[in-house]
């Protein structure tokens, strides 16, 4: 079969469940895992084939696309920083505001020409990708990562190898953790931080296949990570060591005050590309 006729069939199956441009999306990003092509090709070489096999890989995509399923779980893999990242459902996927994480960190890294040689941390760590991206592009530095689950570090593990760099993870419950033992210049974390009570405005793509245990904490205590990851911070940061957070979109302000409580100078909170607030950056 020609890709680009199963290309109408594929719209046709999934546009009454997503936008057009989510489809679309979907269609490339299935075209160049299953096929080692991109958009491009498709337009100059219309007369691509597809084979028996790979007609049904597509027909199984599309359907886990019509139960919601991200396409990012479906495929296994997807690109962070520039970089691939291998997922399932024992991780959060990387999401872009992430991104923009790690590049004010890298760019507040330049502005103030610190050496590459930095002690870093990345708190419930997840796939990897905060600690992997920081340390493709801070080849010098020493990056530590840390979370609860061990299916998750098993995947971070991998992660680190498929994109050639050495990070040091570690399986530790932080809410549990009374000192890290170490001190750091830079200690980073995206912690669970949506409230029980966002579930409404979730999509079920998110909701029903990505890890609770990673999302979610309880609405009467909506702060208690940044609680506990300030706290340690103020023990394990070296003297003007950065306190880096992604943060709720929701509860900004409130997480300014808590970490000035700590005694943390510069307390910035910064809007995501959105608008939103999103992260906040902060000096012992």
């Amino acid at each position: 079969m020609l890709i680009k006729n199963y290309k109408n069939t594929f719209f046709q199956e999934l546009s009454p469940l997503y936008e057009e441009k989510e489809v679309e999306s979907f269609f490339y990003l299935v075209l160049e895992s299953f096929h080692r092509k991109k958009r491009i090709d498709l337009a100059l070489y219309p007369e691509m084939e597809m084979d028996a096999l790979q007609l049904l890989r597509w027909e199984s995509v599309l359907v886990e696309l019509k139960k919601h399923k991200p396409i990012q779980y479906i495929l296994g893999e997807t690109e962070f920083f520039g970089l691939p990242f291998l997922v399932n459902e024992n991780v959060l996927i990387p999401r872009p505001e992430t991104e923009e994480l790690v590049d004010l960190i890298l760019s507040n890294i330049r502005i103030s020409e610190l050496p590459n040689l930095l002690k870093i941390l990345d708190i419930g760590t997840g796939s990897g990708c905060i600690p992997i991206a920081l340390k493709k592009n801070l080849p010098n530095a020493e990056v530590y990562a840390i979370d609860v689950s061990e299916k998750a570090l098993a995947t971070a593990q991998k992660n680190a190898e498929l994109n050639t760099v050495a990070v040091q993870f570690m399986l530790k419950n932080i809410l549990e953790t009374v000192d890290l033992e170490q001190q750091f210049d830079i200690i980073v974390s995206n912690p669970p931080y949506v409230q029980n009570l966002e579930k409404a405005e979730i999509n079920p793509n998110v909701l029903e296949y990505e890890p609770h245990l990673a999302l979610f904490v309880e609405d009467h205590d909506a702060l208690l990570f940044y609680r506990k990851i300030t706290e340690l911070a103020k023990k394990n940061l070296n003297p003007n060591g950065k306190l880096y957070f992604e943060i709720n979109q929701y509860l900004g302000k409130e997480t300014v005050v808590l970490i000035e409580r700590f005694g943390f100078k510069n307390v910035t909170l910064i809007k995501d590309i959105y608008g939103n607030d999103r992260m906040i950056s902060a000096v012992l």
